[in-house]
Parts: structure tokens; sequence; C-alpha cells
């Protein structure tokens, strides 16, 4: 099984922004040393639990303080920005770290509306519905130039781009246009295998890829046993609870607030619940997933108040893999 981390950059109780930067490149330095893959950041605004609202700089902060782990985004909000922007900072990354750097894109807004709005400033607001030909014309970028302008630095190679999807309309895209995707098991409410298999079936190779490519992002955390990881999982449990507001309680606040020890971690109705417990349990319901997804590629989505723990669960997780 080939595993992968997407860090949201949460912010604990009692912590600060920068400490949660901190943990982050932290934890993808520990994650390079476990082996993991890739190390995505996220985008997210106006918020109080998360800390990543511009993943182009955390991506070089991470780069620069690792050596072979692959970084990128999970994802770039296409729809915020324009297109030439995104190609010239990712070529600047991929010049700058080659052969390490990743773009993964998402359509949402990666926030609230009135994030969307502010960040829509001398448009007509935020919108979606050129989200397909916003991407036609970074992949043009990407590739070349649009309009005799060229997308600088040059000599540089590409980032692969990723789609990232909770649905089928970015997932057929996806397969449309010939590119990996990757799902949001962990807030996706549809049928996420019945939906990446009409991603395969959709699938028409393109010059990036010439077969589909998976992976699923999951939320899990791992201790040394299910009963501890069931206890470090109430804080991620609660702060969902309180629709991400606020920072992650400590485990005795989410405790307070009426979080459960045991039992489902994932609230939402129809969102797939959380994989939690010792490495063993956590690796038997992963490999569960990679079967009804036909692939073994998964993206963790780990978040508990304690960073050490946080850092422990990963180290977990990859140990279990490797058995």
């Amino acid at each position: 099984m080939q595993l992968s981390i997407l860090d949201q950059t949460p912010i604990p109780a009692g912590s600060t922004a920068p400490e949660a930067i901190a943990n982050t490149i932290d934890l993808a330095m520990q994650a390079e040393l476990f082996g993991y893959q890739r190390y995505w950041v996220a985008e997210h605004h106006n918020s109080t639990g998360y800390a990543g609202t511009a993943p182009e700089i955390l991506i070089g902060a991470i780069a620069a303080a690792t050596s072979t782990i692959r970084v990128g985004s999970g994802g770039v909000m296409l729809s915020h920005y324009s297109p030439l922007k995104i190609a010239e900072v990712f070529h600047m990354l991929s010049a700058l770290h080659p052969g390490r750097i990743d773009l993964g894109l998402g359509r949402a807004p990666g926030g609230g509306s009135a994030a969307a709005d502010a960040l829509a400033r001398g448009t007509s607001g935020f919108t979606n519905d050129n989200y397909e030909s916003l991407l036609d014309e970074l992949q043009a970028f990407l590739g070349g130039s649009v309009d005799e302008v060229h997308a600088s630095p040059l000599d540089t190679t590409s980032p692969p781009i990723w789609l990232l999807a909770s649905g089928m309309s970015s997932a057929t895209l996806a397969g449309k246009l010939g590119l990996p995707l990757a799902w949001a098991h962990f807030i996706s409410r549809s049928d996420g295998p019945a939906v990446v298999a009409m991603y395969r079936h959709a699938f028409i190779p393109s010059a990036q890829l010439a077969e589909p490519q998976v992976t699923i992002a999951v939320s899990a955390l791992a201790a040394e046993t299910d009963q501890e990881a069931n206890l470090l999982a109430t804080s991620i449990q609660q702060f969902k609870r309180n629709s991400f507001n606020g920072n992650v309680p400590t485990i005795d606040d989410a405790l307070h607030q009426g979080a459960l020890i045991e039992g489902p971690h994932e609230p939402r109705v129809g969102v797939a619940p959380a994989v939690v417990g010792s490495p063993e349990t956590v690796m038997t319901q992963l490999e569960s997933l990679a079967s009804q997804y036909d692939t073994d590629d998964i993206t963790i989505v780990g978040i508990c108040h304690d960073h050490a723990a946080r850092v422990r669960s990963h180290q977990l997780i990859a140990q279990a893999a490797a058995r």
C-alpha cells in the first residue's frame, strides 16, 4: 500500500496559527522519514480552526525542509485565481524542487461565501461555472503559452495536475481530461467506489497519464490500542460537531462537550466514518477501503489535539503498512 498525507494545518486549542504551521512542517519532515510518498497541504479561508490559507507558500517551505518526499496542494482552489499566476507559481516551485511538486486542484471555494466574495474582488464574484475553461487555460500555460504569453520561469518541467473530487462532476472531468483523481472519501456523501468506477470508465488517456490513477483521502487516526485511539479521536469528533469553528479541542474539553470515547467519529449524516484504532485495526479498515476502490494508494487525513500523538499516529500507520 502506498501512503500519502493531506494536512489541513489544524490549530489545536491553546496553540497559535504560527505554531500550527510549524507543526505542519515538522510532520512533513517526519513523514519523509516514515516513508510516505506525498505530502499535500490544503487551502482554507476565514477559518479559526485551520491555518493553511496559501498552499503554494507552505509547499515551498516544506520542500525546502525535506529532500525526497513529493510535496503538493490538496488543493489550490482554481476558481479564485488566474491560471497564469498558478502556472508561474508552480513552475517556480518545480524549478526550485525538480520532480517533487504536485498541483492538486479543487473547485470548492475553500471557505464561506463572505471569504469567496472577498477573494473575488474586482470580478463578478465567485463562481464554479467556468472551472473547466480555467483548467484548460491552466494546462495550456503549463504546457507552453497562451496568446504569446509564457508561464515563466521557462525550461521547467511542469508539475503533474491532480483533480480533487467529492462528487461525480469533478471525478468525471478528471476522466475526460486524462488526469489523476484524488477522491475525498473523508468528506464525500456520494457512493465513492461507484463514482471512482465511473471515473475509470470515462478515462481518456492524455499526455500526462496513460491509465487511470486514484488516491483516496481517508480520515484516520492510530494509537497503540483501540481505546487510546478512540480517546484521541474525541478531539476531531467534537471539532467536526462544532462545524470546525474554534480550534481543535483538548480531549478533556471534547469529552465535556459530549464527544464519545467509542462509536462513530464522523457525525455528519451520509459521510464515511473515520478509521480509528490500533495499527492493526486501522490497517484492516484501510485495506478494506483499498479493495472497495480498487487502489493501493491511500492519503491519510489525521487530526488530533496533541502534535506528538499526531506524529505517532502517522508513524504507526506507516509501520503497519510496511509489514
